[in-house]
């Protein structure tokens, strides 16, 4: 229900309340806490839709999975690089012996027995495959870390869960195309629960946040339940002279449905 036609619906018996009473009730709805419309960061074919309306879900539970071979081929190519430790090894033999050789040459010239040239050239060469080691060594660092990217792009492809709720509405099957902005399922969070009243400002001083109230859903739901104030609005709406609260419902059994009207008891003015 829209924001404006709530209100209106909810104000209306205002009218009719006598505001001199010690102690009276306002009409009022509960709401989902969260709703969210469920897509991917990415766009691309739908292969699997795992929930459907009314299912509960779990906050990290796959709801849908898009398509996603050429992504699992990329990974499986950039693990195989990550993995490989072949080209350092081999830099690593080769400087191994540079170094053996060089050793031999610095001996030889300390003996007068080989140009000075030789060494020179020798240590030149072990310089220069000691930069190679720590090229391959560079290259296996961002093999790790295109291996990391290409699974981050993979797990784009499954789209979880932000929250524990229920699916209220699935948008899409299996094989239909998921655009950027578009969504596969509405989860909505119902537990805990919010509640949405609207009063006369002539209550404004009489509720603060903390403020503990109780609720009575309308039939078939039976029972009253307690609320918590978490939000009352310091902006009146001067059309119909009323302020909103919004209060905190736990919803633990999930034995109160969202979307249903209420009632809400309201304390005595001036307490």
């Amino acid at each position: 229900m829209a924001l404006c036609s709530r209100r209106t619906a909810l104000i209306l018996p205002l009218l009719l309340v006598p505001l001199a009473s010690a102690a009276q009730s306002v009409d009022c709805v509960i709401v989902p806490a969260v709703t969210v419309r469920l897509g991917a960061p990415v766009s691309g074919l739908v292969e699997h839709v795992l929930v459907d309306q009314g299912d509960i879900v779990t906050p990290g539970q796959v709801v849908a999975t898009l398509r996603s071979e050429v992504e699992r081929t990329s990974l499986e190519v950039l693990a195989l690089q990550a993995e490989s430790d072949a080209e350092i090894e081999a830099q690593s033999s080769r400087l191994d012996l540079a170094i053996k050789r060089l050793d031999r040459i610095r001996t030889l010239v300390e003996q007068s027995l080989t140009p000075r040239e030789e060494l020179d050239t020798a240590e030149a060469e072990t310089e220069v495959i000691k930069r190679e080691l720590a090229i391959a060594e560079m290259r296996k660092q961002v093999a790790r870390l295109e291996h990391a990217r290409a699974q981050q792009l993979l797990d784009q492809r499954q789209i979880l869960s932000p929250i524990a709720g229920v699916v209220v509405n699935r948008a899409l099957f299996d094989g239909e195309f998921l655009p950027q902005d578009g969504y596969v399922v509405i989860i909505a969070q119902i537990d805990p629960l919010k509640v949405e009243a609207y009063l006369p400002v002539a209550l404004y001083g009489n509720v603060s946040t903390g403020n503990v109230l109780t609720v009575r859903p309308g039939p078939p739901v039976d029972g009253a339940f307690e609320a918590t104030i978490d939000v009352v609005e310091r902006v009146f709406d001067a059309a119909s002279g009323t302020f909103g609260i919004r209060l905190h419902l736990e919803n633990s059994g999930l034995s109160i449905p969202a979307g249903h009207r209420c009632e809400l008891d309201l304390p005595a003015r001036g307490n």
